[in-house]
Parts: structure tokens; C-alpha cells; sequence
């Protein structure tokens, strides 16, 4: 095992630097404006039982098993790293709030763990910040949510972004018009998502030609505009799915009014992996990244699974990508070194301590010598581009500009 000594596991990296001063950034804004907005914010524990996110909750709720990174407890049990930051905070709403007065407003940020198999350079640790509205149903609060989640990308610093709105009651109505089996779905489901168009439609032939099929096999094409809906109209004739495109017809005659009719399309091709939507679903993407940097929707059964149904929406932003963007683009100014490096002359270790705290309490930069002699630190200063050092005993002396030497 000592050949793992040196490297970090698979799926994992470290940050340095720059990196940390993005991530700190992104999430001292995203944070600053949930807070604004009324979110006030919780944290759930990085492991938790996985009957939380699969065994005990019904299949429409599930995570995939083999997505969790899997572990046990002293007693046996099985625990997993927590791969979804939502579902921990339905349990959390459910039990430790419930006497909380509706609407609860939370958001977060903090790390989830998912094994993404077969996806070259993609991170199985990701960094995510995002908010719940729990106990609000009906259009003002997804139209709120998908406008916080433009904010926040605008927050950011990132202007050119797109987001695309869905319907899961679409999708729904659909696939459970076909005449297929459990797995078929399944597999229909998993094809739309990762637009592999060429495999949904050989699927579709070996089933049975109805207007069901017709309209799944058209149904990732549905992009664009309002007159999306129009087409949308005329192949999905459930009514549940007449109640989804009417749904999101005012939402994005909303949005738009907002001023965000150029960021906002309709993809009515958007099917989530996470099962428990229920609604409206959406998700937000910026120039410069090929991630999906937002992910959301509406959950209205989820909270049931933990004894209290609750309406809720919500959404995930995935800081990483914004990072990845903001360092690109050059908007983080890597770390300064310090302005003046403290050395103590031999015995003279408590007053140069008490010179640091004195400089640094006047808002300077400073950084204390551990070097044995004056020389070497002279030496590491100008490696470190320090332009002063102070040189405490019986007097002070100030070395200037020790980086150009």
C-alpha cells in the first residue's frame, strides 16, 4: 500500500492556492446573497446512514447504490459519504425543524461524494452551495428559485450563462403512457438524459408505434421558445402533461419579464436522475465550463419518506465549475506575500512576537522569522518577494526592498 503514499484517491484532488481563494470567494457571495434573501444556513453530517438515500426510501427516491461511496460504523451499519446534499436536508426539515413555521428557508455549503465511472477528469469530490424552500407549493416559488439560481450565477460574475427549464409531470406522462415494462422505462429514462438520441430511437422501434412513443422519441428535440410548448401541445394529450406545459408557460412568461428571456429556454428533454422531482426542473450552465453548474427543482413527495409531507424546491450550484471559470477568466488575484518579515535577534523572541501582533493589528501584511540567522532570513525574503524585514533587539533595523538584492 505504500506506493498510495503520495497520491491523492481516485476521483479526489487537492487545492492550492488560487484554488482556495476562488472557492472561498464563490462561496463568501453565494452565501451573502442566500443570506439576503432570507436563507439562513445548516450543515448536515459528511456521513450518513444509507438507508437515508436508498434502502428505506420508496424507488422513486432512490440513489443508485453503486454511485455511493459506502463505509460502516462500529456497530456494522452501513453508512455512506453523503453523494446528495437535498435529501439530508428533507431529513433534517422533517425532524430536527418540525416545529418550524413554514415557509423554512435553508441553504448550504458543503461537499458531496459521487463515484462518476468512466467520466475522464470528472471530480467524485464536488463542492456545492444552494438553498431549499421547504413547505411552498404552486409557481412563485419555482419562479423564485430559478431566479436566485440566475442571481447567484450573476453574482458570481458570470454573465453568460443559460438556463433550461422542464416539467417532470411531462416525461411522466409519457413514459407511463408506453407500453413498456419497468426496465424498458428505465433504460428510455437514462437515454434521454445522456442524449443519446441514435439509442433511444432503436429502442423505440422494437416497441409498439403509439402517439406515446412518437412523442417520447420527439420529446429531447422540444428546445427553445414558447413555441416549443405550441409542439409540445399537440403530441403529449395526457393531462397531466397539458398541466406541466401550461405550468411552464406562465413560468417563463415570468422569467422573461424578469429580464431573463435571453438566459431562459424550455428543454423539454430535460429528465433529472434524481427521482424524487416531482415538478418543474431546471438547470444552469456557464460559458467556459462543460459542467452542468446548476441543478434543481421540485420535490413534493420527498419529505414524506421522513414521516412529514412537505412541498419544497430548491437548487444546487456546483462551485467548482464556478471556480474552474473565475480562475480562467482571471478574476482571482493570487495571494500577496507578506509586506515585512519579523526577526528576532537571539533573546529577543517575545518583543518581535509582540512587533508582529503590533503590525498586523495596523492592517499589515506580516510573517514571523523561524530562520536561526538574520542572513538566511534576508535570503527567504527575497525568494518570497518581502520587500522589508525587521530586525528586533535592543533596536530595531529595517532592511528595505531585500527582494530586488
Amino acid at each position: 500500500m505504500k506506493k498510495n503514499r503520495r497520491v491523492t484517491p481516485e476521483g479526489m484532488r487537492d487545492l492550492l492556492f488560487e484554488d482556495c481563494l476562488a472557492r472561498r470567494k464563490a462561496e463568501s457571495l453565494l452565501a451573502d446573497l442566500f443570506m439576503r434573501r432570507g436563507f439562513s444556513e445548516v450543515m448536515t453530517p459528511g456521513m450518513e446512514y444509507i438507508d437515508a438515500f436508498g434502502t428505506d426510501i420508496a424507488d422513486d427516491a432512490a440513489l443508485p447504490a453503486e454511485s455511493m461511496y459506502k463505509l460502516t460504523d462500529q456497530k456494522g451499519r452501513l453508512l455512506v459519504m453523503r453523494p446528495d446534499n437535498t435529501i439530508p436536508i428533507a431529513r433534517l426539515t422533517a425532524t430536527r425543524l418540525k416545529d418550524a413555521p413554514l415557509p423554512v428557508r435553508l441553504f448550504y455549503a458543503q461537499d458531496v461524494y459521487r463515484f462518476n465511472p468512466g467520466m475522464t477528469g470528472r471530480s467524485d469530490q464536488e463542492f456545492q452551495a444552494g438553498v431549499e424552500l421547504i413547505g411552498a407549493a404552486g409557481e412563485r416559488a419555482d419562479m423564485e428559485m430559478i431566479a436566485l439560481s440566475a442571481q447567484a450565477l450573476k453574482d458570481c460574475g458570470t454573465e453568460n450563462f443559460r438556463i433550461e427549464i422542464g416539467h417532470a409531470g411531462v416525461f411522466s406522462d409519457l413514459i407511463h403512457s408506453l407500453d413498456a415494462d419497468s426496465d424498458t422505462r428505465e433504460e428510455i429514462h437514462a437515454l434521454i438524459e445522456s442524449k443519446s438520441y441514435a439509442a433511444l430511437g432503436d429502442l423505440l422501434d422494437s416497441l409498439p408505434d403509439t402517439e406515446a412513443a412518437r412523442a417520447v422519441r420527439r420529446l429531447p428535440r422540444l428546445f427553445g421558445g414558447e413555441e416549443t410548448l405550441e409542439e409540445a401541445r399537440t403530441l403529449c394529450q395526457g393531462q397531466e402533461a397539458q398541466q406541466a406545459l401550461e405550468h411552464l408557460s406562465r413560468l417563463y412568461r415570468s422569467l422573461s419579464a424578469l429580464g431573463l428571456s435571453e438566459q431562459v429556454t424550455i428543454d423539454l428533454g430535460l429528465v433529472h436522475r434524481r427521482e424524487y422531482y416531482t415538478g418543474v426542473i431546471f438547470r444552469g450552465y456557464i460559458a467556459g465550463s462543460g459542467d452542468t453548474v446548476v441543478s434543481g427543482g421540485r420535490y413534493d413527495t420527498l419529505l414524506e419518506r421522513f414521516g412529514r409531507p412537505l412541498p419544497a424546491v430548491g437548487f444546487g450550484i456546483n462551485v467548482d465549475a464556478i471556480t474552474r471559470v473565475m480562475r480562467g477568466e482571471g478574476k482571482i488575484v493570487p495571494p500577496s506575500p507578506p509586506e515585512i518579515l519579523v526577526y528576532a535577534q537571539e533573546g529577543h523572541e517575545i518583543e518581535a512576537l509582540r512587533k508582529l501582533d503590533e503590525l498586523t493589528g495596523e492592517g499589515r501584511l506580516c510573517e514571523f522569522g523561524v530562520l536561526a540567522t538574520l542572513e538566511d532570513s534576508l535570503n527567504y525574503a527575497a525568494r518570497r518577494h518581502i520587500s522589508q524585514v525587521f530586525s528586533v533587539g535592543e533596536t530595531l533595523e529595517i532592511y528595505e526592498r531585500v527582494n530586488k538584492s
